[in-house]
């Protein structure tokens, strides 16, 4: 999940539809590896003092499972010291971080990484590790501002994993269809992406926002409101281009 703006919804996709995803029957694992930690909160656990890429436990002694839902975590840090070693890899700390997220994509069927808000090394870091990316963009009036770095960077990535990354799909968030302009970006950003814009929008929906402060995901919190429909249809979604 990658964006370098914050506030567009990156955080609440990863967690919800990683929840949908275990809800589906899928043995899913959401990384967290924004230092705000906003991903690990938002399901009710805490961080942890040291990030689990960068120490030397296998990496499933790490893993947490999001009680009751059978969602697995592995916690973020908001340690900086971890966080310089994620950022300043050395050869050996790079090699680390590699085999644990290697180890971990093996033991999946689906591993989603929350990204820090930004295109930094954390980011690129999760994209050479990736398969494939989902970008999550708000309903506003800057909605294409940064795009076009993003795309660039995403672009770099691809080519450095030689195709192994793909570009999964845009999403976007926090839509109202009463709006007109929400109505624009819309158009927009389907007329330039095309078919890798999600069918699926998120709407806006205070339940979306109330879920993280009781550390819970929009399915364990409002298992009927608008924004667990969206995130059950993006799931479905996600599951047909697989």
């Amino acid at each position: 999940m990658v964006n370098q703006k914050g506030g567009v919804g990156k955080t609440t996709t990863a967690v919800n539809l990683s929840a949908a995803l275990a809800i589906a029957g899928k043995n899913t694992l959401l990384l967290d590896m924004d230092p705000q930690c906003n991903a690990t909160t938002s399901v009710g656990i805490q961080p942890t003092d040291r990030h689990a890429l960068i120490g030397e436990n296998p990496i499933e002694d790490n893993i947490r499972r999001v009680e009751p839902s059978a969602l697995s975590i592995v916690p973020g840090s908001r340690s900086f010291q971890d966080l310089d070693r994620l950022v300043n890899s050395t050869h050996n700390d790079a090699t680390r971080v590699k085999n644990h997220l290697d180890h971990a994509f093996n033991q999946f069927d689906f591993v989603l990484i929350d990204c820090p808000p930004s295109v930094g090394s954390l980011t690129q870091a999760a994209l050479t590790a990736s398969t494939e990316v989902l970008i999550p963009i708000q309903c506003e009036y800057f909605a294409m501002e940064g795009l076009t770095q993003l795309i660039q960077t995403i672009k770099k990535a691809i080519e450095t994993t030689r195709g192994r990354l793909s570009f999964g799909g845009i999403l976007l968030t926090m839509y109202d269809p009463y709006l007109e302009l929400t109505k624009e970006v819309d158009e927009e950003v389907r007329d330039f992406f095309g078919e890798s814009v999600f069918e699926t929008v998120v709407p806006l929906d205070v339940a979306l926002t109330e879920a993280p402060s009781h550390g819970k995901t929009i399915f364990q919190y409002a298992p009927r409101s608008r924004g667990a429909y969206a995130y059950s249809q993006l799931c479905m979604e996600v599951l047909q281009r697989d």
